[in-house]
């Protein structure tokens, strides 16, 4: 199959390009510079010069392929316009694939989050079959923003494309991971402590990138139009065990940090809202589906992997 993967040189696209390669596929990765079509390149890729932005270019270049996995975001509107503004151009090349793909039956892949969807009241882990709900309070309101892209990703299943949606744990781990787990353990060293809400008994989901790449090569090669899948290698880790794997391992205390301080300024900064998502949810219909069966390092063998605690 010819596939088009764009935030190929990203942490989860830079598995799954060497992923895809490895499986027999032909990849195109979407590249913005010079640098990028290099990375793209090393990965056993075919650069494409391109950007995201540019949505005549992107659509040609969907069309030209079997099939798209889309794991880039508009990062750069961030630091203006702050989520609101990511997910209002992600919206628009959601739309843009649809006008690209739409009666192909070809598959459209696309990363989700667990952390959006809004189940807080569903007093069970989140399954496959529970549906993305934009709307909510302030700050979770803000986050499900990015639902609107989901629900039109999985809208275009009724306009003859193959689309799904690929939740994404909190924590992907890897060698090569620079996101969350990396920013706690960097709040631990400034600190001198590592800190976790109440009584830190809200679960975090968490994924070996690796076991992620397989799971969007899965989806692409035959999962079903419309669907969601859930890349979680367990129901979820309790913070509190994911905060103390941390201190034990910097040698400095794990503290719960009280409900009513929490939100002041200190100890988590941006991260407060974050830290107290309680996400279980099971991976049961994608792994029945797709064959999908995690085999890499769970989170707590992987954080001795030597790149999160290196050695002195």
């Amino acid at each position: 199959m010819r596939v088009l993967v764009t935030g190929g040189t990203g942490h989860i696209g830079s598995y799954i390009i060497p992923e895809l390669v490895a499986a027999g596929h032909e990849v195109t990765g979407l590249a913005r510079s010079d640098k990028a079509a290099e990375a793209v390149a090393a990965l056993g890729a075919k650069a494409r010069r391109g950007d995201i932005s540019d949505l005549e270019g992107l659509k040609a270049a969907a069309a030209d392929a079997d099939g798209v996995i889309h794991v880039a975001h508009r990062q750069d509107l961030l630091p203006s316009g702050g989520i609101d503004a990511v997910a209002a151009a992600e919206l628009q090349i959601m739309l843009a694939y649809g006008e690209a793909l739409a009666g192909s039956g070809k598959p459209l892949v696309v990363s989700g989050s667990i952390g959006a969807p809004g189940w807080e009241k569903l007093g069970r882990p989140a399954t496959e079959e529970d549906p993305s709900l934009p709307g909510g309070d302030a700050y979770k309101g803000t986050l499900r923003v990015r639902n609107v892209v989901d629900l039109a990703v999985i809208g275009l299943a009724e306009r003859g494309v193959r689309s799904s949606i690929v939740r994404i744990p909190t924590i992907a781990h890897s060698t090569t991971d620079v996101a969350f787990l990396p920013l706690l353990i960097g709040l631990a060293k400034e600190k001198g402590v590592i800190g976790y809400p109440g009584e830190g008994a809200n679960l975090w989901p968490a994924v070996h990138a690796r076991d992620l790449a397989i799971l969007f090569r899965l989806a692409l090669e035959k999962g079903g139009a419309g669907k969601y899948w859930h890349g979680v290698e367990s129901e979820g880790i309790p913070f509190r065990a994911i905060a103390e794997a941390i201190g034990s391992r910097l040698n400095v205390p794990a503290v719960s940090i009280p409900a009513d301080v929490l939100m002041l300024p200190g100890y988590f900064g941006f991260l407060a809202n974050l830290v107290t998502l309680d996400l279980p949810a099971s991976n049961l219909i994608t792994r029945q589906a797709l064959g999908w069966e995690p085999t890499q390092p769970g989170l707590f063998a992987d954080m001795d992997n030597g790149h999160y605690f290196p050695a002195a």
